[in-house]
């Protein structure tokens, strides 16, 4: 046996034998969902102990089985390291003028800006959920194309190597309930659309059949939970986020990664405008990253730097994940560099570093003194070419730059080992170096109004319509934040979304002035919308839910003088050019509402009872049923019955909303993440996202129209 350099010795003790005596300064803490890590270096050598010793007693204490991994049918969620979340109303992704989902266009995009995608997660109905009855299954039917459309959609995700998770929401208990329990639903809708796994939201984990009932229909789904998983349940959920998990300035150790090597986790944080904390978890541990922009409706964009780091890393991982999911990490080596932490990762004759710079500065020059191997080459996986590498005596001296927050990755091995792909795996590296961009600047993107349609003034005001005189007033429009509760697309925050700010009330004060005009003393009635009908023959491009609640073509029996429903904002538009009128901007219906005196309800600052529909009928009333509850100028119905479309469409490229007003009926019970139902204050708005007509047309909103008066 050849004799070891006393260089060479020194370095494997520093490695492998704990500093006793500052091993007693750090505790150790395995229960957390990132295990912290000691600052210290010399104290990594005992914390990797640690690790190894708490992995082997805990997979004895669980009496530990990785079948599940090990069965190929799972083998892709060990691959899975990139997931988007995608809202399925993104502008990107659905065209909704055209009626035809974008496929192959968004993961184009996805592919330049991101690396490509491994999976992604259908996300439907929350937050428009709970302003009708419609349950989160009704959702995906009612999507563009039905379940058949959808199932078109999924096979064009696949057909493309992303794989597909729908999405199950635990808390949706309020709204229109099916015989079959939820488990039952969503394995019906896993069978149908042949998708490979189920977000769970809000949840830690399945239910305990869940496992059983997939396998019965689909081989390979798997179960991704929002919470952090227990342990006990690694054994049968092969991915998990990892949210918000804290870390120091040592990268820490994903707590189920390291027990189940072959367990995904994708970090987020997705109100954050730095993922740099992120990518490097990921890189550090051998983990996943959860693409997320579009969230929930409002705009949280990735930088231009973080973008960059991520299209670095994906090759690599998705070249190596036999490594990353494999044996041989060796968590925090030595360093030479102060702010550079590394994960060394060894199996099949090669050995990868991925390393990480803390820091807000560059870094240059020696990173790495690593035992030398015979025969190994070194190369720098980043850049793409060969590595700085200078062996001296028994240990190689790796050199190499990081950017600012920046990666690096170093491989060494045999031609053998490397493999006949590698030198394609370079080149793909080398192109993605040309176009690394290191600017953290937080894009911006606006949001725009579209022009409401003009109608010409009218001389006196038209008959069934009551004058609002003009004015200068100040209005308080105020929202409720479910994530989505802001005025424009943007949250509150210049830093992301704060937990604090999350369902509490925000008001945006604003100075208008208002010529005169008149509005719609009552909603549209189901009588005059099919007078429209008749003297038009008016039919929409998408007819999906149009007027659903007709019978055979005609209002129902009794209910000619309801307020006309199952109407997307084209539909009461059409409407209202018909009419010579158009539908009120939102700061109009709210004047119309409550005067120049600001009361909270039409007739005065409580709601009362007997003043509006609040739901006691179960559906809507007719349009003049309530006298006592009209407004200063003289509306009906400017608080219950149905919400109202107002002409306040915005887009920011990626989302269409509406602002729709006055609540209604009906009121989704128990949960938060609902929309706010029943009736409501005339000052209060609610984000309405825009999707496509079959959505849209609700069996709760109406509308009524204004003409601007000379």
């Amino acid at each position: 046996m050849k004799r070891l350099s006393g260089a060479l010795v020194a370095f494997l003790i520093m490695i492998a034998v704990p500093h006793r005596a500052a091993a007693a300064e750090f505790r150790f803490e395995p229960g957390k969902n990132l295990i912290p890590a000691p600052s210290d270096a010399a104290l990594w050598p005992a914390f990797r102990q640690q690790l190894h010793q708490w992995r082997d007693a805990t997979r004895s204490k669980l009496n530990y089985n990785d079948a599940l991994y090990r069965r190929p049918e799972f083998a892709w969620s060990a691959r899975n390291f990139s997931c988007c979340f995608l809202m399925v109303c993104d502008e990107t992704f659905y065209d909704p003028r055209r009626g035809l989902y974008k496929v192959d266009e968004f993961l184009d995009h996805g592919e330049r800006e991101f690396g490509g995608y491994d999976s992604l997660v259908l996300w439907h109905a929350y937050p428009r959920i709970g302003v009708d009855e419609r349950n989160q299954f009704d959702f995906y039917r009612d999507l563009p194309g039905g379940l058949p459309g959808l199932r078109r959609v999924v096979e064009g995700l696949q057909r493309r190597g992303v794989r597909v998770y729908i999405d199950y929401n635990p808390w949706d208990t309020g709204t229109r309930r099916e015989a079959k329990p939820d488990v039952d639903l969503l394995v019906d809708l896993v069978q149908t659309l042949q998708v490979d796994g189920i977000f769970l939201d809000t949840m830690t984990q399945g239910a305990a059949d869940f496992r059983t009932k997939l396998d019965a229909v689909r081989p390979g789904v798997i179960l991704e939970g929002e919470i952090a998983l227990p342990l006990e349940r690694l054994h049968d959920h092969h991915a998990s986020w990892a949210q918000w998990f804290p870390d120091g300035d040592a990268p820490g150790v994903l707590r189920h990664k390291w027990l189940e090597r072959q367990h995904m986790q994708h970090q987020i944080k997705r109100w954050d405008y730095d993922h740099s904390g992120e990518l490097h978890a990921a890189w550090m541990n051998g983990s996943g990253i959860m693409v997320w922009e579009n969230v929930f409706g409002s705009w949280v964009p990735w930088n231009a730097r973080d973008r960059s780091l991520l299209r670095w890393m994906l090759p690599i991982q998705r070249h190596y994940a036999a490594l990353f999911s494999g044996a041989g990490w060796t968590p925090l080596v030595p360093t030479e560099q102060a702010g550079i932490y590394a994960s060394l990762w060894e199996g099949q004759g090669l050995r990868l570093w991925t390393l990480v710079n803390r820091t807000n500065q560059p870094v240059d020059g020696v990173l790495l003194k690593v035992p030398a191997r015979p025969q190994h080459r070194y190369y720098d996986l980043i850049a793409g070419r060969d590595a700085a590498a200078m062996i001296a005596g028994e240990v190689t001296v790796i050199s190499g730059q990081l950017g600012p927050r920046g990666i690096a990755a170093f491989v060494s091995g045999t031609r053998e080992h490397l493999g006949d792909d590698f030198p394609a795996l370079l080149a793909q590296q080398t192109r993605l170096s040309a176009r690394a961009d290191f600017d953290a600047t937080t894009p911006r993107r606006a949001t725009q109004s579209l022009p409401a349609a003009p109608s010409r003034p009218a001389t006196r005001v038209p008959q069934g319509m009551v004058e609002v005189p003009a004015a200068t007033i100040d209005l308080k429009i105020q929202m409720r934040a479910r994530e989505c509760g802001f005025h424009d697309s943007l949250p509150p925050a210049r830093h992301g979304f704060a937990a604090s700010y999350q369902f509490k009330a925000s008001e945006f004060p604003h100075r208008v002035t208002f010529p005169r005009f008149a509005i719609d003393e009552t909603l549209v009635t189901n009588a005059q919308f099919a007078e429209f009908l008749k003297a038009t023959g008016y039919r929409p491009q998408h007819a999906e839910h149009f007027l659903k609640h007709w019978v055979e073509g005609r209002p129902p029996a009794g209910r000619e003088d309801h307020p006309v429903v199952y109407v997307d904002l084209d539909d009461a538009r059409a409407y209202a050019r018909w009419t010579g009128k158009r539908l009120p901007t939102e700061n109009e219906w709210q004047y119309a509402a409550q005067g120049t005196d600001a009361r909270l309800y039409p007739w005065g600052s409580e709601l009362q009872p007997g003043r509006c529909n609040g739901g006691e009928t179960g559906g809507t009333t007719a349009v003049k049923a309530f006298p006592d509850g009209r407004s200063p100028h003289g509306c009906y119905d400017m608080c219950g019955n149905v919400w109202q479309w107002t002409e306040s469409e915005r887009s920011d490229g990626r989302t269409r909303f509406c602002m729709i007003r006055g609540g209604s009926y009906f009121s989704a019970q128990g949960s938060n993440w609902y929309v706010d139902g029943g009736p409501r204050p005339a000052n209060f708005a609610t984000k309405f996202l825009l999707m496509w007509p079959g959505l849209d047309r609700c069996s709760t909103i109406g509308f009524r129209c204004v003409v601007d008066l000379k």
